[in-house]
């Protein structure tokens, strides 16, 4: 057994740290591992298990590259992935955490997957951080196998044993708008931001851009791709650059692209702002989350300054404008503010 890393300064979620607790009971080399903070179910497995092949897969670049850095070094038997679906297999072992207030539908795509892609006699263990959980077991229960049930102080943790091939849903969807004169139709999926509808801030935002031919536009942040198509779609000179440290944005927006003909649209899976041809963009467009203390608009906003050509526009659409109000003025110019239908359009000219 190799020398198990050390977790003090990285130590597990309750959801996670139970589900790792089972699991190291639970038999089985060919391992994956979900992760609610920086990848520890992976990585201790994988330390532990010297013989085992383990995949640490993760939705999110930005919350991959925490886990990395986290742990430092990484045991020779551990995968860690950013894509947009997990791991085909097969595996013996699927480590699921689960959070009580995620989304229900992601929540229930990630369980059909684990549970597909375990190899026939395989073990699901799947936790969330609520003791009192009805929800998840009632989730399981519906899959049709046994349920075992392992309580912890702050989680509860169910293990599965496969016997069968899971039902299969198919949990995306179609989202048709439109923009001018174009019927338009994004593919969204659990996770990406919005599913199943147009987000009221993508609708602002392409309602307040007007864009002439030749017209280079960046959309960070771009979700499913709403945003991007919409501009896209108005004039084949238009080229529109968009990203995100979602996998499953990067997908759907890329399919997205590819269905409705939009070849001037490029799509990259990115975590730090970092745009091409940095300095030669016109427009920059923004819908950033709300939480984390502004750290994500501090990012997009900081990408914005670095990707525009001098003259260059940023336009947010936010629920929170006083932060933009504060902190644009400071480098920007012609900063002002537009209030439409409870958002605010944050418009700033690069310096």
């Amino acid at each position: 057994m190799n020398e198990p890393v050390d977790s003090a300064a990285v130590a597990p979620l309750p959801a996670e740290a139970l589900a790792l607790e089972v699991a190291r009971d639970v038999a089985g080399n060919r391992i994956v591992c979900t992760s609610l903070g920086r990848g520890q179910a992976a990585w201790l497995l994988a330390a532990e298990r010297a013989e085992a092949h383990v995949s640490a897969w993760f939705l999110d670049l930005f919350q991959m590259e925490k886990a990395v850095a986290a742990h430092g070094s990484q045991p020779p038997g551990l995968v860690v992935s950013c894509t947009a679906d997990l791991p085909p297999g097969p595996f013996d072992l699927a480590v699921i955490p689960l959070a009580r207030d995620g989304e229900a539908e992601l929540s229930r795509d990630i369980l059909q997957a684990a549970l597909a892609a375990l190899a026939p006699g395989g073990h699901l263990v799947a936790s969330v951080d609520n003791p009192r959980d009805t929800w998840l077991h009632g989730q399981l229960t519906d899959s049709g196998e046994r349920v075992r049930v392992r309580h912890g102080t702050d989680a509860v943790a169910y293990i599965v044993t496969k016997t069968r091939p899971p039902r299969i849903r198919d949990f995306s969807a179609a989202v048709v708008f439109r923009d001018r004169d174009r019927l338009l139709t994004a593919r969204t999926r659990p996770g990406v931001f919005a599913h199943r509808r147009i987000d009221p801030a993508a609708r602002h935002l392409l309602n307040a851009v007007d864009v002439a031919p030749g017209t280079r536009v960046v959309d960070i942040g771009c979700g499913s791709g709403c945003v991007a198509l919409g501009i896209a779609a108005r004039d084949p000179a238009v080229v529109v650059h968009a990203l995100d440290s979602s996998a499953r944005a990067v997908e759907c927006t890329r399919h997205s692209a590819a269905a409705n003909d939009l070849p001037a649209i490029t799509v990259a899976l990115e975590a730090g702002g970092v745009i091409p041809e940095p300095g030669t963009w016109d427009l920059v467009l923004a819908n950033p989350p709300y939480y984390a203390d502004f750290r994500i608009a501090r990012l997009f906003v900081a990408a914005a300054f670095e990707a525009l050509a001098p003259g260059g526009t940023l336009l947010v659409a936010t629920k929170r404008p006083q932060w933009y109000l504060d902190t644009l003025p400071q480098a920007w110019l012609n900063v002002a503010r537009e209030e439409v239908k409870h958002y605010h359009l944050i418009e700033a000219v690069r310096s």
